[in-house]
């Protein structure tokens, strides 16, 4: 299973980003996926996921500036970020799970950096 992430750059503050991730080599719609970030020095955290049934959930951090979603038929997730701050400045991972049976396992993108500064 291989993510390919994009969408990350450079942005204002109160501006917005899209971040996409192509999911291949796996049946998409059994996985949950997700969006971590990580500082340099920090954790990598978790930011928002979509379980394959479609339930989701976000970091309290990013709760109505951030709206993830997928499309099982292009085997995307995507992360809409808005009214991006400074402190969103990092880099973006995205995570394919899935806790039992064909394909199970945890699978990364490579990071995309974002960086909000004016």
């Amino acid at each position: 299973v291989q993510l390919q992430a994009s969408g990350g750059g450079l942005v204002q503050p109160g501006g917005s980003l899209r971040l996409s991730c192509a999911v291949s080599g796996g049946i998409f719609s059994l996985f949950a996926v997700a969006w971590y970030r990580q500082a340099p020095g920090k954790e990598r955290e978790w930011v928002a996921a979509i379980t394959s049934d479609g339930s989701i959930d976000y970091r309290d951090s990013v709760k109505g500036r951030f709206t993830i979603s997928r499309d099982n038929v292009k085997a995307t997730v995507t992360l809409q970020m808005n009214s991006l701050k400074p402190e969103d400045t990092v880099a973006y991972y995205c995570n394919a799970r899935r806790s039992s049976g064909i394909y199970r396992g945890d699978y990364w993108g490579q990071g995309t950096l974002v960086t909000v500064s004016s």
